[in-house]
């Protein structure tokens, strides 16, 4: 029996909520380097028993602060987050020692290159160039390395805090879960911008419509999908709150905010700014991190898989937890705490989603982002 569209859809979004088999896995530390850090770390981890042996430096690159794994898990790519030219290099991993073998680097065609994605079928690496506040595509070749951009979109505009929102900054690009559109959280705007994505000529084109709001101020930075795919939420960094919006896949529109959240405990005084926004693997928890009050706030999600429901607050064992990643088993959430140079491991509750470190912690310098890629 041929299945319609419709229905492919169905399935593949019900498979995205299974989370994956036991297995072992590199965990790859993207760093500041200048203080202590060459580059790229490696960590093996083993989802049996949440034991981490370490792989050392992978790779030398000068401020790897965001990663991308390929969809194979056999390439990485880094943008090199500076102010007098961005770049963004490929990797192919050697998935049985972690280490990383550079292929190729080009220009990430704006200043401060801070964040990296690679879509759904593995033929575009797409970047956010925060400094610049532009976005830029790149097909991926064969062999993993980078073709030269193939679209470059400069954002334009402003918002409400002149100290901050100045101009666009560009903090993330991420790929809907079919894979036909791009969003763009843009902190400088207080939008999300979102995009028709061609991966066979790896282009990006403004979409109608053309953007998503979050209430003035706030700064968005990251955003995530709900494996459902029903739902879409961003992190502001400036208002230290997640936004849920519904997302219409058919329209690529996310259709207005139906709530905002926020990621700190009523009457926190500090200055905090969040960070990172994950949505668990079973699609039932949606984790953001909180640098100042330096913790990681855990919701469960209710409403039809779009609302937030604060569960937790969990301290990060560290400061300024920036980044952090969910394995792709759902066991383990690894918190990469910039200020503090450790990375820490903490087990997932299933039924709950609540936080327990587990005892593991690494020792890196400046670390400011989590991947996984499947080892050998």
């Amino acid at each position: 029996m041929k299945l319609g569209w419709q229905a492919v859809k169905i399935l593949a979004l019900a498979a995205a909520i299974v989370p994956a088999a036991n297995a072992d896995y590199w965990v790859l530390i993207g760093t500041y380097t200048g203080k202590g850090s060459k580059g790229i770390y490696a960590y093996r981890l083993n989802t049996d028993t949440g034991g981490l042996k370490e792989g050392g430096l992978a790779a030398e690159e000068r401020n790897p602060s965001f990663l991308a794994v390929h969809p194979n898990d056999r390439f990485v790519y880094a943008v090199s987050e500076t102010d007098e030219g961005g770049a963004v290099s490929a990797f192919a991993l050697d998935r049985a020692a972690g280490k990383l073998k550079l292929l190729n680097r080009v220009s990430s065609r704006g200043k401060g290159p801070c964040h990296v994605s690679v879509d759904k079928t593995g033929k575009v690496v797409l970047i956010a160039n925060y400094t610049g506040g532009s976005v830029t595509a790149f097909p991926v070749k064969e062999d993993g390395s980078l073709g030269e951009a193939t679209a470059f979109i400069q954002h334009k505009g402003s918002s409400v805090d002149k100290s901050r929102q100045e101009g666009p900054h560009a903090h993330s690009i991420n790929v809907s879960p079919d894979n036909r559109f791009a969003m763009a959280a843009d902190l400088g705007l207080d939008k999300v911008l979102i995009y028709r994505l061609d991966a066979t000529t790896a282009t990006l084109t403004p979409h109608d419509p053309p953007y998503a709001r979050v209430d003035a101020g706030s700064g968005p930075r990251h955003f995530a999908f709900h494996p459902g795919g029903r739902a879409a939420y961003v992190i502001n960094e400036m208002a230290s709150t997640i936004t849920s919006f519904v997302y219409d896949a058919e329209r690529g529109a996310l259709s207005g905010a139906v709530q905002t959240i926020s990621t700190l405990p009523e009457g926190f005084k500090g200055e905090n700014w969040t960070a990172e926004v994950v949505v668990h693997p079973s699609g039932r928890f949606v984790y953001g991190s909180n640098r100042g009050h330096d913790s990681i706030a855990v919701f469960a999600v209710e409403d039809g898989d779009i609302t937030l429901k604060t569960v937790d607050r969990t301290p990060s064992q560290g400061k300024w937890p920036r980044n952090f990643g969910i394995d792709p088993t759902g066991k383990f959430l690894i918190a990469a705490n910039q200020n503090s140079n450790n990375v820490v491991v903490f087990r997932i509750d299933g039924k709950t989603g609540k936080l327990t470190p587990t005892g593991q912690e690494m020792k890196v310098s400046m670390p400011v982002c989590v991947r996984f890629a499947k080892a050998d």
